[in-house]
């Protein structure tokens, strides 16, 4: 039997094993695990993988006394309900997992106060290293007090331009769903959103609306609906524009609440969904996408990606390898039966 077949029930898998198998280096797979020297992503990853699929299991009593690390990372989150920053922690514990590093997840209520007191914990845990995430995209102050422990911030940006911030390429999200209703052959696009005061609101009202004006077309009301993160406000809104624009053939929707608002209200008139209107949301949150009546096309803002990315950035900077500024991730167009 290859070091690289080995498997768990067939003996403790070693480094030599894990290192063969991602095609490194003894040296270079310790150093991934310890967090020590600088390499490629994509390297740390392929051991992070070996490690995963060999079930190796390293010494973190000695690694710990060696390295002087804890072996722990506080991701600190304002989203108590969890819809974002789950997925996020997700992402981070799947770079961090395989290397048997820990996660302790602090929910600070978007509380100043709280936020502090979990600092201050952390502090004292020693840990390597802070992941802070959010349910907003907006810009949030960058954290005090953290001596020399890296920092990354997911989904929410630093207002920092020297933190590390890695985020959705809401840009792009935006042009994946108009482009998507324009080769469907829709012209008379409205757009329906959240508060004018979200960053998330206004920056896809503003590249939706590019991205019409490049295609020679312009909103179908004339304006961007600004309102509520709500399917009320979805069926309030679907109103408004088909008495201003009876003529619209499509609706392009800050989140999926506000997208499954539109589709109730569109069937109520007796509207078809697609065949009349075709309606496209954003966030790809299952609970709404899925149940709405027909499941939504929406787009998926890639959040698990994020944190993989945030973790990722996080080792390289407990590395002293920092990647200051603003690191965007991709959406994806996920199509369903409203459009």
């Amino acid at each position: 039997m290859t070091s690289a077949s080995r498997s768990p029930s067939a003996g403790r898998a070693r480094l030599t094993d894990v290192a063969a198998l991602a095609g490194v280096s003894v040296g270079t797979a310790s150093k991934a695990l310890n967090g020590a020297g600088r390499m490629r992503p994509e390297t740390r990853q392929r051991v992070l993988d070996a490690v995963e699929t060999l079930g190796f299991r390293p010494n973190q009593n000695a690694q710990s006394l060696h390295t002087g690390r804890s072996w722990t990372v506080g991701l600190m989150t304002t989203d108590g309900i969890g819809r974002f920053s789950t997925p996020v922690l997700l992402g981070a514990e799947d770079a961090l997992g395989a290397g048997k590093i820990s996660v302790l997840l602090c929910d600070t209520r978007g509380d100043a106060i709280r936020e502090q007191h979990h600092l201050r914990n952390l502090m004292d845990r020693r840990v390597d290293g802070i992941i802070v995430t959010g349910r907003r995209t907006d810009p949030r102050p960058p954290l005090t007090g953290v001596d020399e422990i890296p920092v990354v911030y997911a989904l929410s940006p630093s207002t920092a331009p020297d933190d590390t911030s890695v985020v959705s390429d809401d840009e792009g999200g935006a042009r994946l769903a108009v482009e998507h209703l324009l080769a469907t052959g829709r012209t008379r696009i409205a757009h329906v959103t959240g508060p004018a005061h979200h960053a998330a609101a206004r920056d896809r009202a503003r590249f939706a609306g590019d991205q019409l004006k490049g295609a020679g077309l312009e909103l179908a009301t004339g304006r961007v609906h600004f309102g509520e993160w709500s399917e009320a406000w979805g069926r309030r809104a679907a109103d408004a524009v088909l008495r201003t624009a009876p003529d619209t053939d499509a609706f392009f929707c800050g989140n999926d609440q506000i997208a499954r608002g539109v589709t109730d209200a569109l069937r109520e008139r007796g509207v078809g969904v697609p065949a009349d209107i075709a309606v496209v949301g954003y966030d790809n949150w299952d609970t709404m996408a899925l149940a709405s009546r027909p499941p939504l096309t929406t787009i998926d803002m890639s959040l698990a990606e994020i944190g993989r990315i945030a973790a990722l950035r996080l080792l390289e900077a407990i590395d002293d390898d920092l990647a200051p500024g603003l690191h965007t991730v991709p959406c994806r167009l996920v199509v369903r039966e409203s459009s």
